[in-house]
């Protein structure tokens, strides 16, 4: 084959480059979820990208879309069955128990962020690998607890600036809750089976709640009568419900019941939440989701222990902020660019440029022996504050030229000063801009 015939690689279907103005915002995003975790007392935890695929089968639970259709597995050389993380909580809570959490003080609040693989068909807002920052609060069943991590849910959507978002709210009760529940679901959805969805119609057997929060329009139409679980929760679940709102409210948190939420994983019991624009209507649009999940240990070989927590989805939240026009801009990679102009000028460049970044300010050079020209214009393009030319004549002298970008003036200074006089513009490495 040619060079001319040569395979131009791509990115696989459903995943994208991180590029820097993105990974901006993703930075910024998880600056504040970081730190609104820390104030929570969240420590943070990085489990391994693929775990045993058995975890995620017991887990998240065998008839769900994750399991049947969007994992990633693959066996490896010693013949065990893995696959790629397709969401974050199943992996904590088995290094809760691997590692013996449960004699800690609880509950343990643990948080990440970590990359997510699912199979799935990309469309706007989905891709097969995205990045999802999440927290489990685990070993302790309270109200309290379970607003403390809704609130903790919007409070980093508050210090991110967004305004158009609410919370929509449900219990979804616990097994024996739904052992009562779901026949009575099943028989509102069984007269109009042939007409739902074809995927909902299989779900009406193995998965019936979920037929609840189906967005496909064919079967849309008949959740408006659907019997609501809210209404048939047994006094002890309708109370510990009533608390969680109780909490809610008095730490002045807004919230929207929605009785058709259930969310799509098995392991959910009693709270489920998601944070949602506020017009939102569509099934891409939740950026924040989570929810109580007090059997989950028990399905993955632990004893019953009670845990809550969310995910939320960086691409998303992103997002929204380009939507409200929060997009952070793009921090300049460098601060000051050093020009060269003659030979030999480049030794002298190399180290005015290392000595800078001993100060804690950026910078870099102008590589490729362009013209000065050339060069000042990659200083404009790159975002840098000062240009640094340092010239072969005036370099014979001891001296260089201090360029200031933004207005265009410049000065000459000894080669001894130039660190000193550029450190004097910035602060911890930082420009601070002249007070007008």
């Amino acid at each position: 084959m040619s060079s001319s015939q040569a395979r131009q690689f791509q990115t696989p279907r459903g995943t994208r480059d991180l590029l820097p103005d993105d990974y901006a915002i993703h930075q910024h995003i998880l600056d504040h979820a970081r730190e609104q975790a820390s104030l929570a007392g969240f420590g943070f935890i990085e489990p391994p990208t693929f775990e045993q695929a058995e975890l995620f089968a017991r887990g998240v639970g065998e008839g769900t879309d994750i399991v049947e259709k969007e994992m990633y597995i693959f066996d490896d050389r010693g013949g065990d069955r893995l696959a790629l993380r397709p969401e974050g909580t199943a992996s904590v809570c088995r290094a809760y128990l691997q590692h013996g959490m449960a004699n800690l003080g609880q509950p343990v609040k643990l948080a990440y962020h970590l990359p997510i693989f699912r199979y799935e068909r990309p469309q706007a807002g989905r891709f097969r690998q995205h990045t999802q920052f999440g927290v489990e609060a685990i070993g302790v069943r309270d109200a309290a607890l379970d607003a403390e991590v809704i609130d903790l849910g919007w409070r980093i959507a508050e210090t991110l600036g967004l305004t158009d978002l609410k919370i929509l709210l449900n219990s979804i009760g616990d097994v024996e809750d739904r052992r009562a529940y779901v026949p009575m679901l099943k028989e509102h959805f069984e007269p109009h089976l042939e007409r739902l969805a074809p995927d909902d119609q299989s779900r009406w057997d193995r998965a019936p709640m979920r037929l609840l929060d189906s967005k496909d329009e064919r079967t849309r139409p008949f959740q408006t009568d659907a019997p609501v679980i809210t209404d048939h929760l047994r006094p002890e679940s309708a109370a510990y419900y009533d608390a969680v709102k109780s909490h809610l409210e008095a730490l002045g948190i807004p919230y929207e019941e929605r009785p058709t939420l259930v969310r799509g994983l098995d392991y959910y019991t009693h709270t489920v939440f998601e944070i949602v624009p506020a017009q939102a209507d569509g099934s891409q649009v939740t950026v924040l989701a989570g929810g109580r999940y007090d059997g989950l240990i028990e399905q993955i070989g632990g004893p019953p222990t009670p845990g809550i927590g969310f995910g939320m989805g960086i691409e998303r939240m992103a997002h929204q902020l380009r939507e409200q026009g929060l997009a952070p801009d793009g921090d300049s990679a460098t601060d000051v660019l050093i020009a060269t102009l003659g030979e030999g000028a480049e030794i002298a460049a190399t180290q005015i440029a290392g000595a800078l970044r001993r100060r804690g300010i950026a910078a870099t050079l102008a590589f490729g022996g362009r013209s000065l020209k050339a060069q000042l214009r990659q200083a404009d393009r790159s975002g840098a504050r000062f240009a640094v030319i340092a010239g072969a004549r005036d370099l014979t002298e001891g001296r260089v030229t201090i360029r200031d970008l933004r207005t265009a003036e410049q000065r000459q200074v000894t080669l001894d000063d130039v660190v000193g006089e550029l450190a004097g513009e910035f602060t911890d490495g930082a420009y601070t801009p002249p007070q007008d």
